[in-house]
């Protein structure tokens, strides 16, 4: 009898140990990314203005304090405008655009934005993607870079894979191989990972790293290559060829972006 009493204890004390475990992990983040296209800069003016004065301060007063805006340093496909919005759960993203219209202060600032002619309308088309955190690193985390914002470079990543397989290889490559750890001890100063759930170019994942200025971003990934753990998971048999290509953005955060 106090053998079964003290299995039952032991037991009890395991189930509450996984409670509590799966109640300290934070849920995955989702992320949506929006790419706004330009064909002049008076478009990039009208839309930067409105993120600015009408719907990022709208964003925030629903609960969501930080949200990114950025440029594309070289400017390689045209002139571009990339806004990041995390959001804590799936309900909290499908609710944001119907909470927007609700907003009679966010209208009213939105007013010229959402008022344009079609004559001269404030952008070209913005494309949009929807991200789910990677397990092992599942909430934003903004980058605690404090130098000036016009010299930071903000490295944005899309990896493609040929198939899902391989894409939940490369995704695992990241979590249970260590490579978002990698990251992490070498100083890239990651803000997210994520898989696209929603979006073009699929399968496919996400992720972007901070940095000072272009020679750090240089000097971190010349680091990287020549890194021993990470020579020694590229070989790996499970992670061969999981990615067959990818797109590399610099991008510099506004003076208003809060990422």
């Amino acid at each position: 009898m106090t053998k079964i009493k003290h299995i039952s204890t032991l037991l009890g004390l395991i189930l509450v140990t996984i409670s509590w475990t799966a109640l300290a992990k934070p849920s995955p983040y989702y992320y949506e990314m929006r790419v706004y296209r330009f064909t002049n800069e008076a478009q990039k003016k009208a839309v930067e203005d409105y993120w600015q004065l009408a719907a990022m301060p709208a964003i925030n007063r629903l609960g969501i304090p930080t949200v990114g805006i950025f440029s594309e340093a070289d400017q390689k496909d045209g002139l571009k405008l990339y806004v990041l919005i995390p959001y804590k759960s799936l309900s909290q993203f499908e609710k944001l655009p119907s909470q927007l219209q609700a907003d009679a202060t966010y209208r009213q600032a939105a007013k010229a934005y959402l008022d344009t002619d079609p004559a001269s309308p404030a952008y070209d088309r913005y494309e949009s993607s929807l991200g789910k955190a990677f397990r092992d690193w599942p909430v934003m985390k903004p980058t605690p870079l404090s130098s000036p914002k016009s010299s930071r470079v903000y490295e944005y990543r899309l990896y493609e894979s040929h198939s899902e397989a391989k894409a939940q290889s490369k995704i695992d490559m990241f979590n249970q191989g260590g490579e978002i750890g990698i990251f992490v001890r070498l100083g890239f100063n990651p803000v997210f990972f994520a898989q696209t759930i929603l979006g073009a170019k699929q399968p496919n994942l996400t992720y972007m790293t901070t940095f000072d200025n272009k020679e750090s971003r240089d000097a971190h990934w010349k680091a990287f290559g020549s890194d021993p753990e990470w020579n020694r998971i590229k070989v790996l048999p499970e992670y061969q060829k999981n990615m067959t290509k990818s797109e590399v953005h610099f991008l510099t955060p506004t003076e208003y972006s809060q990422i």
